[in-house]
């Protein structure tokens, strides 16, 4: 039995502090049992369905939602942040072929770190809030440049420099293709990106604000985020979700491979929520968008959702599992051209939104996060022996 020698009293919290509050905010409510999300005072999912990426990025960063004039202006400001120093871009080729079995995610981590350090980017305990915001709003703006670069240029294509004639939707898919974007796909991925700007203490989100407690500079906190949205049980499931359409591969073979995967207790991936209870908000959404699209993948994935419900619910009643943000997710961004190992970077494209939300709220508090481990290893029986 472990002993307590701290002079404070210690709070047991369940494993990977579920259900715990440890903060207060105003960026976001989460509501899993309801089936819902707001950023600020906003549905999240009314925001994706009625304004556009810059709108919501302001509402996150200045805490209200713009009218047209000052939404054109904040997005003037942020796409003239687009282009990367010449010290960030001239290292880009040597982190993406570094990088090139491991993806454009990883190099972002080496990226992001060059380009706080290239911009002269100080510790957020030092800085005025103005300040902060302006740091937050340039690494934020260059991350898309970023992560495009390293794509390309990890599969030996040019970089495509970025246009501030284009919205950050639109622009990111330029920079990824090299061709301007269908209208309707820049506003299928402009939909998906504001769906996923913030979702709560997520494990990437929390990881911002820890390090952002300590005073660290925003990019060091933004290296930390990604690392963690780079584990697959975080941001890898979108890719996932399409290998298990993939996986199953025809009509004829959907009930039985999801009874073998039921029967055998296997996740199945593009289901479930850590957080949600009911009908992901975001899926939904996304199903409308696939659905607009139409086509035969869209046609299977929808059957594959009606047969893992039904299954389920004979195999497992009283268990409800639901599609979660990833399944469509996955499919809308195929249907818009998006490769697979795009996906996740392209969650990061908008979560870093959230992500430098966070680290501002994070820094108007000096109290840094630090709590304890118990202590259950064995207990000390002697004395240590002094080596002859």
């Amino acid at each position: 039995m472990a002993i307590n020698r701290s002079a404070t009293p210690l709070i047991h919290a369940p494993r990977g502090l579920a259900g715990v509050v440890v903060a207060e905010t105003e960026i976001g409510d989460v509501r899993g049992r309801e089936g819902f999300y707001y950023y600020r005072q906003y549905s999240a999912v009314d925001l994706a369905r009625t304004r556009s990426f810059e709108d919501v990025w302001h509402l996150l960063v200045h805490s209200t939602l713009p009218d047209a004039r000052r939404g054109a202006a904040f997005a003037a400001e942020t796409a003239a942040l687009r282009r990367l120093p010449d010290d960030v871009r001239a290292a880009l080729p040597a982190i993406a072929g570094a990088g090139r079995l491991s993806g454009p995610l990883a190099g972002l981590r080496t990226a992001l770190s060059l380009l706080g350090a290239a911009q002269g980017f100080r510790p957020v305990y030092d800085i005025d809030p103005e300040q902060r915001r302006a740091e937050t709003v340039a690494a934020c703006a260059a991350v898309p440049t970023l992560l495009t670069a390293l794509y390309r240029l990890g599969r030996g294509l040019d970089l495509v420099e970025p246009r501030e004639d284009l919205s950050y939707a639109a622009n990111y898919l330029y920079m990824l293709t090299g061709s301007v974007p269908d209208p309707r796909r820049v506003r299928a991925v402009e939909q998906y990106l504001i769906s996923t700007i913030d979702h709560g203490f997520n494990a990437s989100t929390f990881t911002a604000r820890v390090i952002a407690s300590t005073g660290a500079d925003v990019t060091a906190c933004l290296t930390g985020a990604v690392g963690a949205l780079s584990g697959p049980l975080h941001g890898g499931a979108p890719s996932r979700a399409l290998d298990t359409l993939d996986a199953i591969g025809t009509p004829d073979r959907i009930d039985a491979w999801i009874r073998d995967r039921v029967l055998a207790g296997d996740r199945i991936m593009g289901f479930g929520h850590a957080v949600y209870r009911t009908e992901d908000p975001r899926s939904r959404m996304l199903r409308e968008i696939a659905l607009g699209f139409g086509g035969p993948r869209v046609d299977f994935a929808v059957e594959v959702e009606r047969r893992v419900e039904a299954i389920l619910a004979e195999l497992k009643p009283g268990r409800e599992l639901h599609t979660n943000v990833e399944f469509y997710a996955g499919v809308v961004m195929e249907l818009c051209g998006l490769p697979r190992e795009m996906f996740t970077p392209t969650f990061a494209a908008a979560r870093v939104v959230g992500w430098s939300a966070n680290i501002l709220e994070q820094a108007a508090d000096s109290k840094i996060i630090r709590p304890v481990a118990r202590y259950v290893g064995p207990e000390p029986r002697a004395a240590v022996a002094s080596e002859r």
